[in-house]
């Protein structure tokens, strides 16, 4: 693989680490015989044992149509939490109980639900239909109740179709009371690739995208046919074809999302699928950017968390060095970067001590020639130009395969006791991405289930079989990338490399895992971890 600067950029292979009332709140799907249901006893046994506070930390999400101010003068028509998008921070304390409940006020006859990410919560309160619940009806709600016993930067989006590429998420912090860091300030940093109301729905885009590539002639493949959608195998197609404002699309017809020639060494290839028109930070686009306002000297914990549905981001604060401390909630060995890559569904925890003056914090939206922006303001100066791009860009970038896990969250060494092989399959050309050859069928979810069972020590070797990376996400639990790598809930499995993680079987019930490419998901690239009764 190349690297973006030969000099400093680490490019070591992200893919290459070897109860009554709450069962009556929830209406899971049921479950095929033998396995663990989300809403059984085994799942509320676990629960009781959690640590808990006994505070509770009530809210009300209502999911309903809004009309966003992106600004300078951008208007979205979007769904989204109280008209507002990020949706309002949840911040509780480890071991307190959230009681969320969820108004549909969807239009028409739209079902949706809430899925808490990176959360190890009790199975039936996960908010998967319809693996552990019914979707929640336009017009009803849904309470969801569980105990947020591991401190961490989390965020919440829906689980049904593509909604997570509308304005429906938010992000959840929940505090350590023992903190062991030392800062003055937080700044809560949530990155989005936004389409919906300004070119198209996110269903258009899935609609366009489902058609696949096979009207397009692949210049002499044969077999299985294209599985990515690198522009410079493309026969005969000519310059025009590569660039990432190409009109061609399958059938001769104009291509209203679809992108071609997004290409990124960090990423192996392929960067992604979707034209967005906008890419945010803070619910905000480049041309008038969110601006965080503090003071020369003092010490800031970002968290930063990857919202997005088709967009990796290469993140870096102008001027600064950045000291990574966490990745999905979970604490690293501390290392100092000049940028880090993060795929969808990850979240990272950076220290920065400020500088004084104006500095732009980018987004890069990675292999896309696009990117969102953030201002931080600490003295006077003016500010940078929307398409800035500093230095620290092409510097020293880490990756999650570089990190270590710290001392006191690394996993014990134990015998595996169940290796699944997780082979990641599809691509572009009939848009047909699966696991293990077969795309996920939500009208029988526990078709082809990952069987485990409670107290195991599991190993999961993602195998990518396409020219496209993948961020994987497990639900329920967090995993550890290889023998000392970092806890993970999700990560980025390079195309045609090797990811083995493992993580032990301490949460029962069934557990999606997935792409968090919010559109190879829905294709089918989804299955079933279920722990076996």
């Amino acid at each position: 693989m190349n690297s973006i600067n030969r000099r400093s950029v680490l490019l070591a292979g992200l893919g290459a680490v070897g109860a009554g009332a709450l069962a009556a709140c929830s209406d899971s799907g049921g479950s095929a015989p033998g396995l663990v249901s989300p809403s059984g006893s085994a799942v509320a046994r676990v629960e009781t044992k959690r640590a808990g506070t006994g505070r509770e930390h009530k809210i009300t999400l209502t999911a309903a149509p809004a009309l966003l101010d992106l600004g300078g003068g951008v208007r979205a028509r979007t769904w989204a939490f109280e008209g507002r998008t990020p949706g309002r921070e949840v911040r509780l304390s480890a071991g307190d109980t959230l009681v969320a409940e969820l108004s549909n006020q969807l239009p028409g006859k739209t079902t949706t639900s809430i899925h808490w990410h990176g959360i190890t919560l009790r199975n039936d309160m996960d908010g998967v239909p319809p693996a552990t619940q019914t979707a929640v009806r336009a017009g009803s709600s849904f309470t969801y109740r569980f105990i947020a016993d591991a401190p961490g930067t989390y965020f919440f989006h829906p689980h049904v179709g593509v909604q997570l590429d509308r304005g429906l998420y938010a992000p959840l912090i929940v505090e350590d009371p023992r903190e062991p860091l030392a800062y003055d300030d937080e700044w809560v940093v949530v990155l989005d690739d936004w389409v919906d109301g300004v070119t198209g729905t996110p269903d258009e885009v899935f609609a366009e995208l489902r058609q696949g590539m096979g009207g397009m002639d692949m210049g002499g493949g044969s077999g299985s046919g294209m599985e990515g959608h690198d522009m410079h195998n493309m026969g005969d197609m000519g310059e025009d074809a590569a660039s990432p404002s190409s009109s061609f699309s399958p059938g001769g017809m104009s291509s209203r999302f679809m992108l071609m020639g997004a290409e990124s060494d960090l990423l192996g290839g392929d960067a992604g699928d979707v034209k967005y028109p906008h890419h945010l930070v803070n619910g905000r686009i480049p041309a008038d950017p969110h601006v965080y306002t503090g003071k020369p000297g003092r010490r800031v914990r970002l968290r930063i968390i990857n919202a997005g549905s088709d967009t990796a981001y290469r993140v870096a604060l102008g001027g600064h060095r950045l000291t990574i401390t966490h990745t999905d909630g979970y604490p690293v060995q501390h290392q100092q970067v000049d940028a880090l890559l993060i795929g969808m569904g990850e979240r990272y925890d950076v220290l920065v001590t400020l500088g004084d003056g104006v500095f732009p914090l980018v987004a890069a939206a990675e292999g896309k020639k696009a990117g969102g922006l953030a201002l931080v303001r600490t003295g006077s100066g003016r500010a940078p130009s929307a398409s800035v791009r500093p230095k620290e860009l092409s510097r020293l970038i880490m990756t999650a395969s570089q990190l270590r896990a710290a001392d006191e969250v690394r996993l014990k060494s134990a015998r595996t006791d169940v290796t699944h092989q997780i082979k990641l399959t599809g691509g572009m050309m009939h848009y047909n991405w699966a696991i293990n050859g077969k795309p996920f069928d939500m009208a029988d979810p526990d078709a082809d289930p990952i069987l485990m069972e409670e107290g195991q020590r599991v190993r999961l070797d993602f195998v990518n079989d396409t020219t496209m990376w993948h961020p994987m996400h497990l639900h329920g639990h967090t995993y550890q990338l290889g023998g000392l790598g970092p806890r993970k809930d999700t990560a980025i499995v390079l195309p045609k490399k090797k990811l083995s993680v493992f993580f032990d079987g301490d949460n029962p019930g069934q557990w999606m895992l997935h792409c968090h490419n919010a559109y190879h998901g829905e294709a089918g690239m989804m299955g079933i971890v279920a722990y076996q009764a």
